[in-house]
């Protein structure tokens, strides 16, 4: 179970990332686009082995953390902007 949430945890993470970070593009917020980008990047490294290499269930649950990364990721990006 642990892996399990490790896994959906950091799809969310990377997921999360990107959908602020498009939306940090969108606005020409800098600082967002550069934290982001490297998130993106330093998740995106330990994630392609662990999902390429994973049985239909491990690719599923990270399919989960990853829809529910992109929508969490433009709901706090547009929070930040209405501060």
């Amino acid at each position: 179970m642990k892996e399990k949430i490790k896994l959906f945890s950091t799809a969310f993470i990377q997921v999360f990332l990107i959908s602020a970070n498009t939306y940090f593009i969108s606005k020409s917020f800098y600082i967002g686009i550069a934290f982001a980008g490297f998130g993106i990047s330093w998740f995106w490294t330990g994630n392609v082995k662990k999902v390429s290499l994973g049985k239909w269930k491990e690719r599923l649950i990270y399919s989960l953390g990853a829809t529910a990364g992109g929508l969490f990721g433009v709901l706090v990006s547009k929070t930040i902007f209405k501060l």
